[in-house]
């Protein structure tokens, strides 16, 4: 597959460059023809201009007639040339074929040429053969003025037909030159200028009319062998000609052709030495991608113990050795998740995985730490779930705790247990916060909000239900307790007494702060001094703030 991407991309790209470069070429060699010719003719045009340059008299002077001799010498291309007054009257003939003639008087103001010129201009006639032998052209020159006249000169094409025949793109690419009518005005092949046959020359034709609809791009056709060419062309200002250079197509693409049979040689040799290399390898493959395939079924169904044994020294071998790697991540990835799950029993998600990531649970271990403990439950709820349907108290419970847990996630805060349709929550242990008291204050209100949402959607049950807090902050003996696989993390002394009790003293959608929390915020939360309140358990009033 390679090898035949390669061969195509490279007989693509061959194809596209060459065709560019014979455009190039062939584009060349027309403007280089075209400007042949344009020099050819714009020689003649300007040694005519000489002869029209001064006014007439009554007769021909001695000079013009002089001037008129020297032109056909420095002109050979110039067969025969006549002089016109303003008025269109043949003044002066002088031809290398036949006689001179002076102050003839021959009428040509009805004339093409004389007709067609402009003062200052020229005007090319079309091409004519004379005795049916060579090409000629008629070219009128006026004068800068009406009263100068024009200057009449039958032109032999002979050379334009040499140039034309000097053209050669590689070893047959040839050029040809057709008028606007479609005439051809010259071919290598003279005899096909010389018969005139437009049933011949219909293809050269076509392949013109090609290359402009292409908007002067070169382009493809056939010529009159029936060849299939490629073709560029150049215009002949001012004479309205078209100069085509044409190569067979064959020949232009030779060295693409010579590239596609190289590619399939190489293709069909890499194609056995492909089979041949498969064949081995597929033997060598087998016995590794067995292992492979066993080792991967036990890793897969839990056997994360498992480990692959290839000795091959090649890429089987690098593979076996990253499947052996998943496998001690896979592992190591089982333990990470049974760890945080559970940690995750008492302990806020984002906390358990801190634990997690620094590898030390050693937080949990027991300790004195200023602590914020916060109790809560509802009110009215031993009522409720006595007269409505089992169904509809835990679903209650359900949505109640989900709007509690989410909250104390959000505050980083752990709860350590629910009791029935109480919780108590510990804030700043095991890991440490800033401002612990300001943070609870701000999480019980949004407890709070919470779950008197709750109940607020759930007025269709004509319930009484109702929702208070306790908050208390103070030194505190944190740690885990418990055995086996039934640990609980939580704290112990006064704090938690004294926020218990304002947890139980606290009406619906009341939250009891005591005064250590209090100071600790400082303001910075607007808080309620209640007074003195006797709690149950405590032998002294305790000063109470509802936040």
């Amino acid at each position: 597959m390679p090898l035949l991407v390669a061969g195509g991309s490279e007989a693509w790209f061959g194809h596209h460059d060459q065709r560019a470069r014979l455009n190039e070429l062939l584009d060349a060699e027309a403007r280089a023809a075209a400007a042949k010719i344009q020099d050819f003719l714009d020689g003649i045009r300007d040694q005519l201009a000489w002869t029209v340059q001064l006014p007439w008299t009554e007769s021909v002077d001695e000079r013009r007639r002089l001037d008129a001799a020297r032109l056909l010498r420095q002109v050979p291309a110039i067969v025969s040339l006549t002089l016109l007054d303003a008025r269109g009257r043949e003044r002066l003939f002088v031809s290398r074929i036949g006689l001179n003639k002076i102050e003839s008087g021959a009428d040509h103001s009805k004339s093409p040429a004389f007709g067609g010129v402009h003062p200052g201009g020229a005007w090319y006639g079309p091409v004519t053969l004379h005795a049916g032998s060579e090409p000629f052209l008629t070219i009128a020159v006026a004068g800068p003025r009406r009263a100068v006249g024009a200057a009449v000169a039958e032109v032999n094409l002979k050379l334009i037909w040499d140039v034309i025949s000097a053209i050669r793109v590689g070893r047959t690419g040839a050029a040809f030159v057709l008028d606007q009518p479609g005439r051809l005005v010259a071919h290598p092949d003279i005899s096909l200028v010389l018969r005139a046959d437009p049933g011949i020359i219909g293809p050269l034709q076509d392949l013109r009319a090609r290359i402009i609809a292409r908007n002067g791009q070169a382009s493809s056709g056939r010529d009159i062998g029936g060849k299939t060419v490629l073709a560029a062309m150049a215009q002949i200002s001012g004479i309205d000609w078209s100069v085509v250079v044409k190569q067979p197509m064959s020949e232009a693409l030779a060295p693409i052709y010579a590239a596609l049979w190289r590619t399939v040689a190489l293709l069909i040799g890499g194609a056995g030495l492909a089979a041949l290399l498969a064949y081995w390898l597929t033997q060598r493959m087998v016995q590794p991608i067995r292992i492979l395939e066993h080792g991967v079924a036990r890793i897969g169904a839990g056997q994360f113990d498992h480990r692959i044994d290839i000795a091959t020294g090649d890429e089987f071998e690098h593979l076996a050795q990253r499947f052996n790697e998943m496998a001690g991540d896979l592992a190591l990835s089982q333990e990470r998740s049974e760890r945080i799950s559970r940690l995750k029993r008492f302990l806020a998600p984002q906390v358990a995985e801190l634990i997690d990531r620094s590898g030390d649970d050693g937080v949990l271990d027991g300790r004195r730490l200023e602590v914020v403990v916060i109790f809560g439950d509802l009110r009215g709820f031993t009522a409720f779930s006595g007269r409505a349907e089992p169904e509809t108290v835990m679903t209650v419970l359900s949505e109640y705790y989900d709007a509690l847990d989410q909250v104390v996630i959000a505050h980083g805060a752990t709860l350590t247990q629910f009791s029935g349709d109480g919780l108590m929550v510990l804030v700043n242990a095991p890991v440490p916060c800033p401002d612990p008291a300001l943070r609870a204050i701000d999480m019980a209100r949004d407890m709070q909000a919470s779950v008197q949402t709750l109940l607020r959607e759930r007025q269709a049950l004509d319930h009484q239900l109702g929702f208070g807090l306790g908050l208390a902050m103070g030194p505190s003996t944190v740690g885990r307790i418990g055995s086996g696989s039934r640990l609980e993390y939580t704290a112990t002394g006064p704090v938690v007494n004294i926020a218990s009790r304002l947890c139980a003293s606290a009406g619906d959608a009341e939250i009891l702060v005591d005064q250590v929390a209090a100071l600790a915020v400082n303001g910075r939360r607007p808080l309620v001094e209640l007074g003195m309140r006797e709690l149950k358990g405590f032998d002294q009033p305790v000063k109470v703030f509802a936040a």
